[in-house]
């Protein structure tokens, strides 16, 4: 048995263990990995490699429980849900998106989820199809010949152009050197900080740059009220006819903004730092995609036409998940393969263990969009790929992040050679999983294909 609540059918157990701690075999290892990576991430590696797939983190004031591999997966996402929470009263993510979508349990998550999805489904995303590559044309148009390029922030600034234009209706770019520096401090106010150490740790500096992300959606939603949504079938339109209040939409507007524009930057900077470092993949990929498309710009039905990008997506999805880390708290004392969890605890899902879990996936490490090709493997076990999470709350905006990234990935590809010299890229635990140091691509224009 996996793991069993206190409240489900079968009585917890009467002897259970603790969840293991690391050693001082284990600490030395886990200090070593933190001095080499500068990252939290290659301790959770280091940990997970000597103590198993359940393990405890120890801080002060606190030592979150960290689960890994489809057992876990299965135990959080599915078997055990609602013995837990995902709204954390202290934590910021709490903080700044309200009641938005993210943050809520139960019912009200459900509801919110139902109003939103009309817009969010992949067939509404497909009507969007010849906007979205519009953005990526005026992106790469200032892209010479020859030139270096950093690439998150253009993948930020497209992104955010992208899910405005899909999701909210409306043109985001005349605002967007005003609303900037708002959405980095929002995604610096959510990334994991002293705040999980010390829930009450005061976080000076933040509120006049979230205050004008609340201006301007307020603003937004004020205009859309104004205009009349009858019809319509952006997000501000669909909760404005649903009959929330103007708050309640905001918290629903910048969790979408914030949360899905960061998610789809990373992925995208991951994607192109991978495509850089692997010119057989990338070859590969514009060889199909200028025997499907020729130069002509990709629309809705090429989409299931380029199965190998689909590939690449899945491995960078896999390789760099950008939610790469699951937030609850244990509401009731659970068991874990014989180990309690009290009641209270905060427990990590790591996604980023999971799928390279060498137990599970064979040479983890290495970049290989083939272990998706169904003629060559069968397909991810169960609850061994999650990007997207799964079970009920399987992420809201997935559809949306295949399709956008297949589709920009499409378009640069066929526009642009990119080299990068092979590095050794360590990784930033913000928000979302993000590459270290700044990816500078040199770009080269392609001949126009035949």
């Amino acid at each position: 048995m996996a793991g069993v609540s206190a409240h489900g059918a079968q009585a917890m157990p009467a002897a259970l263990r603790a969840v293991p701690r690391p050693t001082a075999a284990a600490g030395r290892m886990a200090l070593r990995a933190l001095l080499d990576g500068r990252s939290l991430l290659p301790v959770l590696s280091a940990l997970h490699s000597e103590l198993g797939d359940a393990f405890q983190l120890p801080m002060p004031h606190a030592s979150p429980v960290v689960l890994a591999g489809p057992q876990a997966a299965r135990f959080l996402l599915v078997d055990a849900r609602a013995d837990f929470r995902w709204r954390i009263e202290s934590d910021p993510v709490a903080r700044l998106f309200g009641h938005g979508v993210l943050v809520e349990d139960g019912a009200e998550h459900d509801r919110l989820r139902a109003l939103m999805m009309p817009a969010l489904h992949r067939r509404m995303l497909e009507g969007q199809v010849s906007a979205m590559h519009a953005a990526v044309d005026r992106c790469c148009a200032q892209w010479t010949d020859g030139a270096v390029q950093t690439v998150l922030p253009q993948m930020r600034a497209l992104a955010l152009d992208i899910l405005a234009r899909t999701l909210f209706a409306v043109d985001i770019t005349p605002q967007l050197q005003h609303l900037w520096h708002s959405i980095l401090r929002a995604i610096k106010f959510i990334s994991p900080g002293m705040w999980i150490l010390w829930p009450n740790v005061p976080r000076p500096g933040y509120a006049r740059a979230l205050q004008r992300l609340d201006d301007y959606l307020l603003q937004l939603v004020g205009l859309k009220r104004a205009a009349g949504s009858s019809g319509a079938a952006d997000v501000v339109s669909l909760l404005i006819e649903a009959g929330l209040d103007d708050r309640l939409i905001r918290d629903q507007l910048l969790t979408l903004l914030v949360a899905g524009h960061d998610t789809s930057t990373a992925l995208l900077t991951w994607a192109l730092y991978a495509l850089a470092t692997q010119p057989a993949v990338r070859r590969r990929a514009q060889a199909e995609l200028d025997a499907v498309l020729g130069g002509a710009p990709p629309q809705a039905e090429h989409l299931q036409q380029l199965p190998y990008l689909g590939q690449v997506v899945k491995e960078t999805l896999r390789l760099y998940p950008p939610i790469h880390v699951g937030n609850r708290l244990a509401a009731c004392d659970l068991e874990f393969n014989g180990c309690l969890i009290p009641a209270g605890t905060r427990v990590l899902f790591s996604i980023y263990l999971t799928q390279r879990h060498p137990a599970h996936w064979p040479a983890p490490e290495h970049f290989d969009p083939d272990r998706f090709d169904a003629a060559l493997h069968p397909p991810p076990q169960p609850y061994t790929y999650l990007p997207f999470g799964g079970g009920p709350r399987f992420c809201v905006g997935a559809a949306m992040a295949q399709v956008e990234t297949k589709l920009v990935l499409a378009r640069i590809l066929q526009k642009y050679d990119f080299d990068l010299p092979p590095q050794r890229m360590r990784f930033h635990m913000g928000a979302t999983l993000e590459p270290a140091r700044p990816v500078r691509l040199r770009m080269h224009v392609r001949p126009p294909a035949v």
